[in-house]
């Protein structure tokens, strides 16, 4: 049986899991129509690599599961970071395939951090 604090920490990764597919289908129809190099972008693409930066530092010191978990979820972040960043100075034509990964990436890291999760004693 799950623990309170592992069911929510599994919805949470569920959140991600949704986010991610929401990204991947607005990347596949191009519906998609926003300031690609306006501060709050660029803001929220350097906050995403710091987050993630610090909490995968964070997460490598120990070696259980639920440290993996973190360490998953802050290179993810760091990563959808990145390529929010590259999204602002790519060319057009590129948008649409770095959003596609970035969902695709914030996918995977609720599947892996859920199945990690999960395992928690």
């Amino acid at each position: 049986m799950l623990s309170p604090a592992n069911v929510f920490r599994l919805l949470n990764e569920l959140v991600f899991v949704l986010l991610g597919v929401l990204l991947v289908w607005i990347a596949r129809t191009s519906r998609y129509s926003f300031n690609r190099r306006a501060p709050a972008w660029i803001g929220l693409g350097a906050f995403l690599v710091y987050w993630g930066l610090r909490a995968w530092w964070r997460g490598g010191r120990q070696a259980s599961r639920g440290e993996a978990a973190t360490a998953v979820r802050g290179a993810s972040l760091a990563l959808v970071g990145g390529m929010m960043l590259g999204i602002a100075w790519v060319p057009f034509r590129w948008t649409a395939p770095l959003l596609g990964a970035a969902g695709a990436a914030l996918m995977l890291r609720g599947l892996v951090s859920a199945v990690l999760v999960a395992r928690t004693p």
